[in-house]
């Protein structure tokens, strides 16, 4: 089993930025990935952003490529999820989530989320 706990969510105005953690805990040491999602108001969860635990192999939604960053420090357990130059588009809950293996947008465990809005 793998716990994952986000934080770091909150409101924000267009422009500005936002640092999103995820505490990751149990079984994490066979994913080889970890990554984000996001659900706004009536449209379907999609994916985010996407890395390895290792680094070097982000992978970014088009609609967010330049302005988010995906990071980890593997000696907490913790990837985060810098934005930049929010947009009120960006306004969803964001969920971090890791797949059994690398297939990251399909990913198997999730965090409870947390509320991001963007304000124009």
């Amino acid at each position: 089993q793998v716990q994952l706990v986000e934080s770091g969510g909150g409101a924000v105005q267009a422009g500005g930025s936002l640092r999103l953690s995820c505490a990751a805990s149990g079984r994490t040491f066979s994913s080889y990935y970890m990554g984000w999602f996001r659900q706004a108001p009536g449209k379907e969860r999609e994916f985010v952003a996407a890395d390895r635990w290792s680094g070097g192999r982000a992978d970014y939604a088009d609609s967010v490529k330049g302005r988010f960053t995906v990071s980890r420090d593997i000696a907490k357990n913790t990837m985060y999820l810098q934005m930049n130059s929010l947009k009120p588009t960006d306004t969803a809950v964001y969920y971090c989530t890791v797949p059994i293996g690398s297939d990251y947008r399909n990913p198997h465990y999730w965090g409870q989320g947390t509320q991001v809005t963007v304000s124009s």
